[in-house]
């Protein structure tokens, strides 16, 4: 059930994200979600998209290092202590979590919620027995 995340490693300079948006752009692909996390000289810039794969084309294409990472993702109600339900779940079965990032669904009512951790296949066990919704890639690109 795991989501493809793209991870692109990008200088910290002005106008470098404008190549990495306008390649996505042309290459019509839809992005979901994102999350950028930097340095003082580079950063990584996550993205949820409707078509990954074509999407790390694109970018390799125009010169950008990018890989595909498989996430976990979740749909939580949009009320207070549903994120802490699920980070407790993990946490009582020792999965750490290495990062996260979140995307409201309107229509949906629901959150979405994307984590990274080490082992995909036991967060995702473990969070479907006690009653978490997982999301799928479809999910994702059909909002």
């Amino acid at each position: 059930m795991a989501i493809k995340q793209l991870s692109i490693f990008v200088e910290n300079k002005e106008g470098k994200l404008v190549t990495i948006t306008d390649t996505i752009a042309k290459a019509n692909i839809d992005i979901r979600a994102l999350s950028v996390a930097d340095t003082q000289e580079f950063g990584i810039f996550r993205l949820i998209v409707t078509d990954p794969e074509k999407a790390k084309a694109a970018l390799e294409s125009s010169g950008c290092f990018v890989s595909i990472t498989n996430i976990v993702g979740v749909a939580i109600a949009d009320e207070p202590g549903s994120l802490s339900k699920v980070v407790n779940i993990l946490a009582r079965h020792n999965i750490n979590i290495e990062y996260m990032y979140a995307f409201i669904t309107v229509s949906k009512k629901f959150a979405y919620v994307v984590l990274r951790v080490a082992d995909n296949a036991a967060a995702e066990k473990i969070l479907t027995e006690n009653g978490i919704k997982l999301i799928e890639e479809k999910d994702i690109t059909s909002i």
